[in-house]
């Protein structure tokens, strides 16, 4: 699978999330923002998970269905990763 320019931005924008909560404790700031903005950060990746996971499951089911495959195994992997991910 490509993984797209939006889907790394996705991640790199997490990073930065992640720099700030580790200024926010270089700082020392209250817990409250700490953990609003780490609270803020797993969102993100949790979006950017299911992003992947569809993006990826719509392009397995494409290439099965073009070949003329069953796609209830992509769909069943698809639901797994999504749980897993939780």
């Amino acid at each position: 699978m490509e993984y797209t320019q939006d889907m790394k931005n996705r991640l790199k924008r997490i990073e930065g999330q992640i720099r700030g909560v580790l200024r926010l404790m270089e700082e020392e700031q209250d817990c409250k923002s700490v953990i609003t903005q780490m609270s803020a950060a797993k969102s993100a990746m949790d979006r950017a998970m299911a992003y992947i996971i569809a993006k990826n499951m719509q392009h397995c089911l494409i290439e099965q269905m073009e070949k003329g495959e069953n796609t209830e195994d992509i769909v069943e992997e698809a639901i797994n990763l999504l749980v897993k991910s939780r």
